[in-house]
Parts: C-alpha cells; structure tokens; sequence
C-alpha cells in the first residue's frame, strides 16, 4: 500500500500530526496515553494514500464483520485490540509514527486467508486468489517507492492472529489461546435467546394473537 505519511504539515490546523503520532518516550514518559489510540486514526492529508487506505479500510472491515465474524461482535473487537496491541509492540522497536495503514494491512490479511478462493483484480491488470492480496499491495508500495516495513508489520500480526485463532486450535494438541474476554461478550454480543421462554401475547407480533394457529383462508 502507500507508505505511510511523514508528519510535516497540516489540514485544518484545529490539531498537528504531531499531537498524535506514536511516541513511547510522551507516552510512558510524559503519560500522553492517547498517542496509543491517535497513532491508528491518522492517515494523512487528503490525497490517494489517505483515500486509499480509506476505502480499503471500510471494505475489509465490513466483509469481515458481515462474514466470519457475523454475530460474534465481542471476537471483532477482541481482534481489534489484539491486533492493535501488538502492533504497538512491535512499534517500540521499529520507526513508525503511524500504525492505521499496518492495522488495513492487518484486516485485508485475516479476511484474505479466511478467503482463500475468491478472485481478485488489481486495477484491471493483474488477477489472483485473495491470499497474494496483501503482498500484491506490498509489491504496488514498493514500486511507489515506498518503504514497505508497514505493510510488513500489518502481514506480520494479522497472519500472528490468524495462526492463533484459524489454524493451531485445529492441529493435533493444539489448543485456543486467544478468549475473548467475557466483559467483551457482555457489551458487545447480544445474550442468546431462550427456546423454552414463551412470550407474553402484548410482547408477539402484532399484538394479540387473535385467531392464533388459523390459517387465511383456511
């Protein structure tokens, strides 16, 4: 994807880049704890890398919460906050001020090897399976001349949780090391119906069940 954007200048000048990009020394020094959140939700002036990770971002996100996390919403953002984590790990040791382009990275990874055989196209030229998207995008970083130890960081911690999660659980010993956490479930996900509960008549639809177990017309 486009290399990440270098904080040297700014849009509407109400906050600067530099009031948001990662900095372990204000974080754990200065205790400006939102530089862990800010980091991940700038992506630079509007322009096409700020548009691309855009609509990346939105089309990734929702296809994986319309498809292998439908009605598991505390796992998505058990996944966020994973991924996120790491990310910020990692950030400690490598020079990245802005990890949201890694976090798309991270995304389009996981939902690519949960799709292993839907077809991809890249701008009209070039078609494969959706499992070489995130090195496709690397290889187009790369050609814009663009360091690609972003797109290497999000490749990196998406196929971590997807490991964890897809693939060790199922092999011989292996077992789930990633929970999600109850308090997760409780706010998140919606408490699962009771078959034997028998609803008050005002509580049915449509009110009263006037007729009930007839037919029209019947």
């Amino acid at each position: 994807m486009p290399g990440p954007w270098r904080p040297n200048n700014k849009q509407l000048e109400l906050i600067t880049p530099f009031q948001l990009y990662f900095n372990p020394e204000l974080i754990f020094k200065h205790f400006q704890i939102w530089r862990l959140i800010t980091n991940f939700l700038f992506f630079g002036p509007v322009g096409f890398n700020f548009l691309f990770n855009m609509i990346f971002l939105y089309r990734y996100c929702r296809m994986l919460e319309e498809g292998s996390f439908r009605g598991r919403t505390a796992d998505f953002v058990f996944m966020f906050l994973f991924g996120g984590f790491l990310m910020t790990i990692f950030g400690l040791f490598v020079s990245l001020v802005f990890l949201g382009q890694a976090f798309t990275i991270m995304l389009v990874y996981v939902w690519s090897r949960r799709n292993p055989y839907v077809r991809m196209n890249f701008f009209g030229l070039l078609n494969f399976q959706a499992p070489f998207l995130p090195w496709v995008l690397m290889g187009f970083s790369l050609l814009l001349g663009n360091s690609i130890i972003v797109d290497l960081l999000g490749i990196a911690v998406g196929h971590i949780y997807y490991f964890l999660e897809d693939v060790f659980p199922i092999q011989p010993g292996g077992i789930r090391i990633l929970k999600t956490p109850s308090i997760l479930k409780a706010i998140f996900d919606t408490p699962d119906e009771d078959p034997n509960y028998n609803p008050l008549p005002e509580e049915r639809p449509g009110g009263f069940a006037w007729g009930e177990g007839q037919r029209l017309g019947g």
